[in-house]
């Protein structure tokens, strides 16, 4: 059965290429096809997953060809929770979707690229491998961008692409220097023949690291990130902010821990204080920058680049709390991130409000969304019972057990420096002021079905407000509290391997 897991990858490619083909025959064919292939990925997935429960491990070699001369993907309690990712989220947009738009055939295209480049890194085993679905899935987010109408959207995705391209080439060529130094691509053979003393085990590091740390967005490599969010429709700002960092952070943890190893650290103690050093950098600006912005998208990008030092922190200190909390970090901030732009998705459809000011008594006029931002938010700051608070307390623990107490006071302090800038937003919801704005508008109910949505560009000022995009935003916020309170079972299903991978 790992047959299935080329799968994963092939399913969503496929559904991509009849998606964007059939639109040119039947124009509205875009969202069923999507539909139909990720119901088929989210049963592979789950599949995948019991094997995963049931072995711990799932190899298969593509094509036949046995590793390390051929390609290998592999899933494991580390990967498996990213794949499953990948695919809920992306089934919530598609509910999404229906009534905000964008909704031509090309954007469900590239929807599907973009998942299938996402789920190829979670589960392949070759570092050039995971380079290839890296531009995949980067070629992919760079169109979606540029779907929105306007010279901002193009701009910002020229922006994406450029820099993208140079993380993409700093990757390439760390990739570059461990072949030299091996011969092999592979990342379990990697592991075995890698000299982790040598100057091109840390030039591979090096280069690996800064390619991913652009795709992460962590300060200061951050730059792409805002315009994206900020001028994107309101569905890719969420599936970008869910997915496309998250999977880069997936992958910073996988290739330190797989390809370089424990030992690696060891001997190059200088890389790990790189690591954490970048880490809590990220941290403290993004937190500092989000507390500055007036834009809400922007504030949500921002603390994404504080959100995703958290989780580099996690991968720095190197144990087994830490890495557990990494884990949980990337999943949880995907969840809450791609929620929080679901419902202001919906609060600017009801009110117009883009800014932290113009949220001024929007939770009267639009009280579901608004109750799922005041969730979501606060699972952000990390207040239990929510997911943000579960990573947040594996983080502390894993620092304090490195005894690394600057670390800890770094992810204690982000605990204040979000509550700073989500209270800011969160006080607005609920004082006056929201009369002068136009009247919230016409729920899917009230006008003829949703066909009257544009195809493209429309998350920026879609026509209508439907159930289901209500329901993704509230869904979110659900989940957000029931991960939490069901962390632990995730921490369970996450350990074995974690701790496989910090065995010497």
């Amino acid at each position: 059965m790992s047959e299935l897991l080329v799968g994963l990858v092939v399913v969503p490619i496929v559904g991509a290429v009849l998606a964007a083909v059939s639109s040119w025959v039947r124009p509205r064919s875009g969202w069923p096809l999507a539909a139909a292939t990720l119901a088929v990925q989210a049963v592979l997935a789950l599949r995948v997953t019991v094997l995963v429960l049931d072995g711990g491990r799932v190899a298969q070699a593509v094509g036949g060809v046995p590793p390390p001369f051929g390609i290998e993907f592999v899933a494991d309690g580390v990967s498996t929770p990213f794949v499953v990712l990948v695919v809920g989220v992306s089934l919530a947009l598609l509910a999404y979707t229906r009534a905000a738009g964008p909704r031509s055939g090309p954007f469900y295209g590239l929807s599907l690229l973009l998942v299938g480049g996402l789920t190829g890194v979670c589960v392949t085993g070759d570092v050039f491998t995971l380079y290839v679905f890296l531009e995949i899935s980067g070629l992919a987010a760079y169109a979606l961008v540029a779907r929105a109408e306007g010279g901002p959207a193009a701009l910002a995705a020229l922006q994406y692409l450029l820099l993208g391209t140079v993380g993409a080439t700093c990757y390439l060529l760390g990739v570059g220097y461990a072949y030299v130094a091996t011969g092999t691509l592979n990342m379990a053979d990697l592991a075995t023949q890698l000299p982790h003393g040598s100057p091109l085990a840390v030039a591979a590091f090096a280069g690996i690291g800064v390619g991913l740390a652009v795709k992460m967005a962590l300060y200061p490599l951050h730059v792409w990130q805002p315009d994206a969010y900020e001028h994107a429709p309101w569905a890719v700002s969420a599936l970008l902010s869910a997915l496309v960092s998250t999977v880069a952070g997936y992958a910073l943890l996988r290739l330190t821990y797989t390809v370089f190893t424990v030992r690696f650290l060891a001997v190059n103690p200088l890389v790990d204080d790189a690591i954490l050093l970048a880490g809590s950098a990220s941290v403290v600006a993004g937190g500092v920058l989000a507390f500055r912005a007036s834009s809400v998208r922007r504030l949500f990008a921002y603390s994404s680049v504080a959100q995703f030092g958290l989780a580099t922190v996690g991968i720095g200190l190197g144990t087994v709390p830490a890495l557990v909390g990494a884990v949980v970090q990337l999943l949880g901030h995907a969840l809450m991130k791609g929620g929080l732009f679901v419902a202001s998705g919906v609060v600017a459809a009801r009110t117009d409000a883009t800014t932290v000011e113009g949220y001024a008594g929007v939770g009267s006029r639009a009280p579901w969304a608004a109750g799922s931002l005041v969730v979501l938010a606060l699972g952000m700051v990390g207040i239990p019972p929510t997911v943000g608070f579960v990573a947040k307390w594996y983080l502390a623990v894993g620092a304090i057990e490195a005894g690394s107490w600057p670390v800890a006071a770094v992810v204690v302090g982000s605990t204040l420096l979000s509550l700073s800038y989500f209270g800011r937003l969160l006080g607005q919801l609920g004082l006056g002021g929201g009369e002068d704005r136009p009247g919230p508008l016409p729920t899917a109910d009230e006008v003829d079905g949703v066909d009257t949505v544009s195809t493209d560009g429309a998350g920026d000022d879609p026509a209508v407000v439907s159930l289901g995009m209500r329901a993704v935003a509230v869904g979110a916020a659900v989940a957000t509290v029931v991960l939490g309170v069901g962390a632990v079972g995730i921490a369970s299903f996450v350990e074995p391997s974690v701790v496989s991978l910090l065995d010497p």
